[in-house]
């Protein structure tokens, strides 16, 4: 009896463990697949990958859309790296467009999500694939996916020309602003981009914090330099300003007369 108890358990936990693995890793549901998305503004770019980064709360990140000309590419591995290993990218309202123009939503790709990457497999090579996820609230990354000419725009109101709050990797690019929004644009990728960009308005009030601070240490510092010095002049006044190493033999010094 006690033995068909314990195999009973053991059943029961196996069949749990077996039921989270497929909760985690079942893939992304057609709800997600299909979630209403706009990317027409993306497919106007002359880029081959053009990428469109949404700023987000100072808690949560933001999110990204991206629209990729395949250029003969069926088969895309979407992944993200981090310090321990590679990671499977959820993406969502996924669309794809034949070379005709027909659109096909994300439920009806070829598409399946497992621990390291999510693969996404097209009908057409020249087609073009669109879908979206999470990004950092200051910072993005995506490799490139696809080689080609890449295009990204950052959150509206952010930069990342300052060399001590910004940072764009690879180099080689070109950045203009286009409604506040600053624009990236790289003729050619063949490495993940890495970008960190700051509030502009941001700027300005470190400036004045930095300011502030340098005048209050100025004032502490005058402050101190003149309670030292009259205290210096305390002692001499006192006769207390004695050098103990003046091995001259001319007397006592002053005060002791």
């Amino acid at each position: 009896m006690n033995r068909r108890l314990v195999l009973a358990v053991v059943a029961v936990a196996l069949l749990t463990s077996l039921a989270g693995c497929s909760m985690i890793f079942g893939g992304i549901s057609d709800e997600e697949l299909d979630r209403e998305q706009d990317y027409e503004d993306l497919r106007e770019s002359d880029a081959d990958v053009a990428v469109d980064v949404e700023s987000g709360g100072t808690i949560s990140g933001g999110e990204f859309r991206a629209v990729y000309d395949l250029n003969e590419t069926e088969e895309l591995s979407l992944y993200r790296s981090n310090f321990y290993r590679e990671e499977a990218l959820d993406i969502h309202s996924v669309r794809y467009w034949y070379p005709n123009g027909t659109e096909v939503k994300g439920s009806e790709l070829d598409i399946d999500q497992g621990r390291s990457s999510t693969e996404v497999r097209v009908p057409d090579g020249n087609g073009t694939l669109a879908f979206s996820s999470d990004a950092g609230s200051r910072t993005f990354q995506l490799p490139a996916y696809v080689e080609g000419s890449y295009e990204v725009t950052t959150p509206e109101g952010y930069r990342t020309s300052n060399f001590l709050f910004g940072d764009v990797s690879p180099s080689g690019y070109e950045r203009e602003i286009v409604d506040d929004r600053e624009r990236l644009t790289w003729d050619h990728v063949d490495s993940t981009i890495s970008l960190r960009y700051y509030v502009a308005r941001d700027i300005p009030l470190f400036a004045g914090l930095v300011g502030i601070v340098v005048a209050l240490g100025g004032i502490g510092i005058a402050y101190y330099y003149r309670k030292v010095k009259q205290l210096r002049e305390q002692r001499e006044e006192l006769g207390l300003d004695v050098d103990v190493e003046d091995d001259s033999n001319d007397g006592p010094p002053p005060g002791f007369k």
